[in-house]
């Protein structure tokens, strides 16, 4: 149950953080495509552990294997299915939390509402699992760059440090620093804020923005499927998000209606907006423009500080933390708010084909 998303393209995950591998499969492909497994395999690399001094020292290859529904390059239109092996897992460090409840994570909740609990690296509700996402999210992009669909997200934000607009930014700068932020000068106080942190023995949270230019206008299916509500529900799937907002997003409330419209005029054939508070999206439907939002990230819940909890009898213990952690999540969040982007895009394209007859 809730491991499947998407309803003509859909993925389903699989796997635990410990244990033998994760993978996804996808149904729902049209046949025919060029895939280019080389991209699914460096956009893997973008989220794979380890990566700087910012990021958790777990060392994982994060190889893609895929098992089916590609032939000599081309989908058949068959389900996908991809296998990432985990090669470096240390399920002992976390023995010593088989009965406690870690502050702010999903043991809790998830003995109270199974029965049963794998407690290695949180098992299924750990992180580990997104890999899978960014997997089939790489396949995505890929159909969407032939339609001339590009998605950028970067970090936007770590606690009070704060990139410039979008619009003020280089985009294709993202993967030019550790923390994926394209303004170098923000970017250089983000990595010290993180690594201050870091030796604090504490975590820090932060804000990816994403912008998605060339959208085909039309997207979106009212009246409870709207675009943008499909696209928080993804974001929302994401470990560790708090929030997500879309366009002028809640800094829209302070505006009047006179300022925030978006007049409409018209430019060789086609119509445009003057300004974008919209975010690309009205009455939930793509309308061409730049789509854009943020999504929040709270800090990692696990810290290497002491912790007051219970254990599974409801007595009083202290938590250790143990392991090895992201003190930000964001840096390596970014591929994983594209993958989940990219999916809702080519799923609610492939819904747009049967919104008229011609």
């Amino acid at each position: 149950m809730g491991n499947t998303f998407g309803k003509l393209f859909k993925i389903s995950t699989f796997g635990e953080s410990h244990g033998k591998a994760i993978g996804v499969i996808i149904d729902g492909c049209p046949a025919g495509l060029d895939i280019d497994e080389s991209f699914i395999q460096s956009e893997l690399l973008r989220r794979k552990p380890g990566q700087s001094k910012i990021t958790t020292q777990r060392k994982e290859a994060d190889v893609v294997e895929i098992q089916s529904g590609i032939f000599e390059g081309l989908t058949t239109g068959t389900p996908i299915s991809m296998v990432i092996y985990n090669q470096d897992q240390k399920s002992k460090d976390y023995s010593h939390i088989a009965d406690k409840f870690r502050p702010s994570h999903a043991d809790f909740t998830y003995a109270e509402k199974y029965g049963v609990r794998d407690y290695r690296g949180g098992g299924r509700s750990s992180a580990r699992e997104t890999a899978a996402r960014v997997a089939a999210g790489a396949l995505a992009k890929q159909i969407l760059k032939s339609l001339g669909v590009e998605i950028s997200a970067y970090v936007g934000r770590v606690g009070e440090v704060i990139a410039p607009d979008y619009t003020e930014l280089d985009l294709s700068k993202v993967e030019d620093n550790i923390v994926r932020c394209p303004h170098p000068q923000t970017a250089e106080k983000m990595i010290e804020l993180i690594d201050s942190v870091r030796k604090d023995r504490d975590t820090i949270g932060g804000v990816i923005t994403c912008v998605i230019k060339n959208t085909p206008v039309g997207l979106g299916e009212p009246v409870f499927d709207k675009l943008h509500a499909e696209l928080g529900k993804a974001m929302l799937s994401i470990n560790a998000v708090k929030g997500f907002e879309y366009g002028s997003g809640f800094e829209g409330t302070k505006m009047r209606g006179s300022a925030h419209n978006d007049e409409f005029y018209e430019k060789q054939g086609t119509v445009k907006t003057k300004t974008n508070h919209s975010g690309g999206i009205q009455g939930g439907i793509s309308n061409g423009a730049d789509i854009y939002f943020n999504v929040a990230f709270k800090p990692v819940a696990t810290i290497m500080r002491d912790q007051e909890s219970v254990n599974d009898k409801g007595e009083t213990v202290t938590v250790t933390g143990k392991g090895r952690h992201d003190p930000c999540v964001v840096p390596r969040a970014v591929p994983i708010v594209e993958a989940m982007a990219a999916l809702v895009l080519v799923d609610y394209y492939l819904l747009n084909k049967t919104s008229k007859l011609a």
